[in-house]
C-alpha cells in the first residue's frame, strides 16, 4: 500500500487487464465517462448508469467508436429517485449472477437554490450520498458473489470542511450550497469506511475504498452552481491552469478499482498541489470522517430514509 503523501507515477497505462470483470459506473459525463472509457479499454464488461438516455447513448457511441469491440452498455438510473434505484437493482439482479466492481461516481454540486429529490431529500445529499447508499444495497447480493469485489465511492476535497448535521440533514432550515455539498461528500467517505468495517465484520469479502478527483474540468460546476456563478467563472477563466483534465481526474477511482496494491478502507486522491492534480496516492482524511460512532449512526439513519438494508 502507498504511504501517506508518497508521490506515485501510476497512470491508466498501469491498469491490469480487466477481462472477465464486470463493473457498474454511475454518471455518463466527465469522470464517469473517462472511468467507463478506461475500464472498457482494459477489457471489463461495463454498465454505465445515468438518468439521461440521450446522454448515455451518446457516451456509449463515443466509446464504441474508440473501442469497437468494447463490452459496454447503458442502463437508466436516477439517483434522485429511490424507485428508479430499486428498478435498476431488480433489473441488474435479474440479468446477472455476480458483479465485481461498483463505482459510485455521479454527483450534483452547489445548485444555488435548495432543490429536493422525488423522495424529498435535499438534492445533493439525496443524489450524491443517499442514492449511492441505496444503490449499493441493491447490488450488494451480486457484489458478494463477485471475484474480489470492490466498491469505490467518490468523495471530494470539500469533505474536509464537511460536517454531518443530524438535526438538519436535508438542509430544511438552513440551505447553503457548499455546506450541503460538503456534508454529502463527507457522508460518502464515511460510508466507504463504514462499508469496509461491516464487510470485515460480516465476511462479505468486499473491499470498499474512497477516492476523489482533485480539481478537474467536468460539467459539475456549470450544471450545478451555473456557468456564470463565481465558481463557474473561475472554471472558465482559469480552468486550464487550476483544473486538470477529467481523464486524469478519473485516475484515483481507476486506481482504487483496479490496482493490485489498492486496499479496502483507504482513501485515494491526486498527489500534487494539495491533492488538486497528479497521480493517485493516499489522500488526506478529515478527522470527522474517522468518527466511527457518527458513521454508524449515519448508516442507520440512511437505512431508514432509503428503506433499504445492507445485509
Amino acid at each position: 500500500m502507498m504511504k501517506e503523501n508518497k508521490k506515485s507515477n501510476w497512470s491508466i497505462a498501469d491498469i491490469p487487464s480487466q477481462k472477465g470483470r464486470s463493473v457498474v459506473i454511475t454518471g455518463t459525463g466527465g469522470i464517469g465517462y473517462e472511468t467507463a472509457l478506461a475500464m472498457t479499454r482494459a477489457g471489463a464488461e461495463v454498465i454505465m448508469a445515468g438518468r439521461n438516455r440521450d446522454k448515455g447513448a451518446e457516451a456509449i457511441k463515443k466509446i464504441k467508436k474508440l473501442i469497437p469491440a468494447g463490452n459496454i452498455c447503458f442502463e437508466k438510473l436516477d439517483l434522485a429517485d429511490l424507485a428508479s434505484i430499486e428498478a435498476f437493482g431488480e433489473q441488474i439482479r435479474a440479468q446477472r449472477k455476480s458483479l465485481d466492481i461498483l463505482i459510485n461516481n455521479a454527483a450534483v454540486m452547489n445548485p444555488p437554490l435548495r432543490k429536493i429529490t422525488i423522495d424529498g431529500f435535499e438534492l445533493q445529499m439525496g443524489t450524491n450520498y443517499l442514492g449511492h447508499f441505496a444503490l449499493t444495497a441493491q447490488l450488494l447480493p451480486l457484489l458478494q458473489k463477485g471475484n474480489k469485489p470492490r466498491v469505490v465511492t467518490l468523495s471530494s476535497l470539500a469533505h474536509l470542511q464537511g460536517a454531518i448535521n443530524f438535526d438538519d440533514l436535508q438542509s430544511d432550515f438552513n440551505y447553503k450550497p457548499m455546506v450541503s455539498y460538503s456534508q454529502s461528500k463527507l457522508a460518502c467517505l464515511m460510508f466507504a469506511f463504514e462499508l469496509q468495517r461491516r464487510s470485515d465484520a460480516a465476511g462479505w469479502g468486499i473491499s470498499s475504498m474512497g477516492a476523489h478527483p482533485g480539481i478537474s474540468r467536468t460539467e459539475l460546476i456549470p450544471n450545478g452552481a451555473g456557468k456564470n456563478s463565481p465558481a463557474g467563472m473561475v472554471r472558465r477563466l482559469f480552468g486550464p491552469i487550476l483544473f486538470q483534465a477529467a481523464a486524469h481526474g478519473a485516475w484515483p477511482s481507476l486506481y482504487a478499482a483496479t490496482a493490485n496494491e489498492a486496499k479496502g478502507g483507504v482513501y485515494y486522491g491526486p498527489s500534487r498541489m494539495n491533492e488538486m492534480r497528479g497521480c493517485p496516492t493516499v489522500a488526506k482524511i478529515a478527522p470527522q470522517a474517522k468518527d466511527v460512532a457518527v458513521a454508524s449512526k449515519l448508516w442507520e439513519v440512511s437505512e431508514k430514509l432509503t428503506n433499504v438494508k445492507l445485509v
